[in-house]
């Protein structure tokens, strides 16, 4: 009987490398190299680019006061620039709940989406914040509309005896109740007081005369569509980033048209009411001139100008994600629309510091 022994090199059917070629990855000692992931010079760009926008977006109503009224003639009131930052921070607050909320509520219409399965919620800190932007700005309106320099010009108690004061301690107890309850087992009932909010804002915006409650229903349109708007896209990217690390893409293309349904008739709503707004401001024939020569109206012409960019970017976010198959595509448009709509936050909360135009 015969054997037939094995070459020595290795087992049967192993083939030898030829004279003078490479060792194999992994073979006498040599390791394979480690491939090791850079990050993109774009990649780069785009984060300092959206740092850079909410960089400005807290500087605007810091800043914007001032140079809004340049060469206008119009007088700048004496807390301007803190009530434009406490608003700023008042909207954002809002925008943050009302976007958790919403996108909360649209979670379980969506086939196989997994239940519990959402970013760490921001509501708590969000109401927090919005808490003591409110009692900021009604020491404020205490003090007769001037930023109080001493603890003795904290008067609190002269809130009870003006309309503005009365308003100033419902959006107190409004982001109050909010922050309870979101911190509560019922998170969601925190839409509730943040209702009241908006109401209490809508009637502080229009103290006029003449059709008080025509103005104050169109900016309650405006404000509570704008915060589903803003609040919503930012909860929604959260959620998508989430989980797509969980090979939930389906259900993240499924969430993306959900939202980007709702969206489009939300701008529509935001676009309507805010020319109506306008136009109950500004009389149809002296529009294009005061955009450019009154405070309100260049602030108001940058946030128009803000809103088309954003508008432009949520076109081309839907494309991109709809031509890749791929919810993950709206990332990279969508983080520079959630920081333009940052601006657009901080611009209207400067609108609210400034002069109201004559309509003549």
């Amino acid at each position: 009987m015969s054997f037939i022994r094995p070459p020595a090199d290795g087992p049967v059917g192993t083939p030898r490398p030829a004279e003078g070629a490479a060792p194999a990855p992994g073979e006498h000692g040599v390791r394979p190299a480690r491939v090791v992931a850079l990050p993109s010079a774009t990649g780069a760009a785009r984060a300092l680019a959206v740092v850079g926008l909410l960089t400005l977006g807290a500087l605007i109503p810091l800043l914007g006061p001032g140079p809004a009224l340049e060469g206008t003639g119009e007088a700048l009131a004496p807390a301007a620039r803190p009530v434009g930052v406490l608003r700023t921070v008042l909207f954002a607050a809002l925008c943050v709940q009302a976007g958790e909320i919403w996108v909360a509520r649209m979670v379980p219409a969506v086939r196989g989406a997994p239940a519990g399965l959402l970013p760490r919620v921001w509501s708590p800190a969000a109401a927090c914040c919005g808490l003591l932007a409110a009692v900021a700005l009604s020491a404020i309106v205490a003090n007769g509309n001037i930023w109080p320099r001493n603890l003795s010009e904290l008067r609190f108690g002269e809130l009870y005896g003006t309309g503005d004061g009365v308003l100033a301690l419902l959006e107190i107890n409004a982001f109050a109740a909010a922050w309870l309850l979101a911190l509560s087992k019922r998170p969601g009932l925190a839409a509730l007081p943040l209702a009241v909010l908006v109401v209490a804002e809508a009637v502080r915006a229009h103290p006029e005369i003449e059709t008080p409650l025509l103005g104050s229903a169109l900016t309650l349109v405006h404000l509570t569509c704008g915060a589903l708007w803003a609040g919503g896209l930012l909860q929604v990217l959260r959620v998508l980033r989430l989980w797509q690390g969980h090979g939930l893409r389906a259900q993240g293309a499924a969430l993306l048209a959900r939202y980007a349904r709702a969206a489009a008739w939300l701008f529509a709503a935001v676009t309507v009411t805010g020319t109506l707004s306008t136009l109950r401001r500004m009389a149809p024939h002296t529009v294009l001139e005061q955009l450019t020569t009154t405070g309100y109206g260049r602030t108001l012409l940058a946030k128009l100008l803000l809103l088309a960019v954003v508008a432009v970017l949520a076109l081309r976010a839907r494309r991109r994600a709809v031509a890749a198959g791929d919810p993950g595509a709206v990332f990279a448009p969508g983080r520079a629309e959630v920081a333009l709509l940052g601006l657009v936050v901080a611009v209207s909360a400067l609108l609210t510091a400034l002069p109201v135009p004559i309509r003549w």
